[in-house]
């Protein structure tokens, strides 16, 4: 699963430091976590578990590659982070058996960094670049020549006299990620030859994962405590693992090891993760638009403002699980919660609600 790029924005405490309930939820993953990931992760993709077409279509690609003895097509994965990108590349290489080598796009600045990397690729390696979209523009217009032919032109000199020298690469496959496919340029897009869309994860589904973890984890997982754990986890599998290891920790404290349903909830409710999965800055944004701004509409700074964030945190942390739940909605005039915010925190909704109509 992939790794979170530098620089995007977290949610922070009051205090200016990093919020623990924030991290909680948040469906990117670095430092330790990173480690534990690895131990957690599937190798096979019979052992993957959702995203049942992706998983379908993919072992297609790959028996046919095979049997052809030829390296398979380029693969792009695009979804949300935390969903298993990174994961399913390492399952091809493993069904490939072939190497792998790893990258990102924010790493890969100019093109001698591509082409170092290009030049030493042994035949049928695959190389996953993380973050696709963030490629320097150089290096992405070599790698069009590389996908396509395989074959990279070194520029040697400057100038009138410089002079392209082109240097033949031995047949690899590329595997991209990327959390925002709308970003990738057409030309890099259309030369991938399979393209797989990562969905959220449904509740069942995440419940086998919990339950895999806790296997790995020496946990004992019951049916009940797994589905607390699944349905506040935001249809993310990275969340899912995370939230059960902060279970356990609760559990082996105060309970005997022990996580039912009411171990689970109570665990949860002390690091703010509600039945839906919102956390505190989720709940304070959708807190600040109702009772001070009577739903809305209201404006992103005026509402970062208001609880105390940077408008790109309230923007890119917040709004998009709040969106996709139903319970914030962006229009031309402002951020406006629906009807089923005012539910979620108990309050009733004004007639003319966003959504009032649906709950009526």
């Amino acid at each position: 699963m992939a790794a979170r790029p530098r620089g995007r924005p977290r949610g922070r405490a009051e205090g200016g430091g990093v919020s623990l309930e924030r991290d909680l939820v948040s469906p990117d993953a670095e430092g330790d976590e990173l480690q534990i990931e690895a131990a957690l992760r599937p190798k096979r993709l019979s052992e993957f578990i959702g995203q049942g077409r992706v998983r379908e279509q993919l072992s297609l690609v790959l028996e046919s590659a095979m049997r052809r003895n030829r390296p398979p097509d380029h693969v792009l994965m695009s979804g949300s982070p935390g969903l298993g990108k990174t994961t399913l590349a390492m399952i091809i290489a493993v069904e490939l058996n072939a190497p792998l080598r790893i990258t990102s796009g924010p790493a890969l600045e100019r093109a001698g960094d591509l082409a170092a990397i290009l030049s030493t690729l042994a035949e049928g390696e695959v190389l996953f670049i993380d973050e696709i979209h963030r490629m320097a523009r150089p290096a992405e217009e070599m790698l069009y020549l590389a996908m396509e032919d395989f074959r990279v032109d070194i520029v040697v000199g400057k100038g009138p006299g410089a002079t392209a020298i082109p240097l033949d690469i031995a047949p690899f496959t590329l595997v991209g990620a990327t959390t925002r496919a709308g970003l990738l340029p057409a030309p890099l897009r259309d030369r991938f030859g399979f393209t797989a869309h990562m969905d959220f994860y449904e509740v069942a589904e995440l419940e086998q994962v919990l339950r895999r973890s806790a296997t790995l984890l020496g946990v004992t997982l019951p049916g009940e405590g797994a589905h607390e754990i699944a349905r506040r986890s935001r249809g993310t599998p990275r969340i899912a693992n995370r939230l059960l290891r902060r279970v356990r920790d609760f559990a082996d404290v105060r309970a005997g090891g022990l996580i039912d349903r009411d171990i689970a909830s109570a665990a949860l409710d002390l690091y703010e993760v509600d039945a839906e999965g919102l956390d505190r800055l989720d709940r304070a944004v959708l807190g600040v638009l109702l009772r001070k701004f009577g739903g809305g509409p209201v404006g992103l700074s005026t509402l970062a403002v208001a609880v105390g964030e940077e408008p790109e945190t309230v923007e890119v942390v917040a709004e998009p699980f709040l969106v996709r739940q139903g319970l914030l909605a962006r229009t031309p005039r402002g951020r406006v919660a629906t009807a089923a915010a005012w539910h979620h925190l108990g309050m009733k909704p004004p007639p003319d609600a966003f959504g009032a109509a649906h709950f009526d």
